[in-house]
């Protein structure tokens, strides 16, 4: 139940219900989806991060300060704050972006989390829509130069960074019942290697042939 897991993961006890509920619904399920409540929630959120970052670190230039802000707003940092406390378990998607893996899109979890921020600031107040910024990013505050990263995000922000072209997925294995597949997939990047990943779905396969691929790179 949707109002159940907001107060579990975020400590705030939903008022509106239908504002959380157009929060987790992507463009691909509705023409009434998160888009607006995402752009609200960007904004919030970056307030929210300036005024806890100045009152924690009072002695810290305004470009130090700018740097965790950077980060601690950054689309990877929300998407796996969305991780953390199940964001995609709750997500509606159409039939179509779920099949294609848009729960652990980094850019859709990224806006679903800002809306989610949009619809606490509507709902209740910016105090509140404080709060639990300040709680779901506790373990992001202290990190100077960045947050963890998904895996995938990660290989193609160190292609970028090694001046190669973006890493290429293939599914190149598929077995078992339809009800308990098992996919398999390999990850490229040409000039630095290739890596195979499996899973339950084409996502977790994906993720999986990045952290191999991120082992290989990083060791050479």
């Amino acid at each position: 139940m949707l109002a159940q897991w907001l107060e579990d993961r975020t400590g705030h006890r939903p008022k509106d219900l239908a504002l959380f509920e157009l929060a987790m619904t992507h463009s691909s399920k509705s023409e009434r989806n998160y888009e607006r409540l995402e752009f609200l929630g960007d904004r919030v959120l970056g307030l929210a991060t300036a005024a806890q970052l100045y009152a924690l670190f009072p002695e810290e230039p305004e470009g130090k300060l700018s740097r965790r802000l950077n980060v601690l707003v950054s689309r990877a940092t929300c998407a796996q704050v969305g991780r953390d406390i199940g964001v995609p378990t709750q997500m509606r998607l159409g039939k179509q972006a779920r099949e294609d893996g848009a729960h652990d899109s980094d850019n859709i979890l990224g806006d679903t989390v800002e809306a989610l921020i949009g619809a606490i600031f509507l709902d209740a107040g910016f105090t509140a829509a404080e709060k639990v910024v300040q709680r779901l990013w506790v373990a992001y505050v202290g990190e100077l130069e960045r947050a963890p990263k998904h895996p995938k995000s990660e290989l193609q922000e160190w292609a970028a960074a090694n001046d190669r072209r973006p890493p290429v997925y293939a599914l190149v294995g598929r077995s078992g019942p339809h009800h308990s597949p098992r996919f398999v997939v390999e990850v490229s990047i040409p000039g630095a290697g290739d890596a195979r990943g499996e899973g339950t779905t084409k996502q977790e396969a994906e993720t999986a042939a990045a952290e191999t691929l991120l082992e290989q790179v990083k060791s050479k």
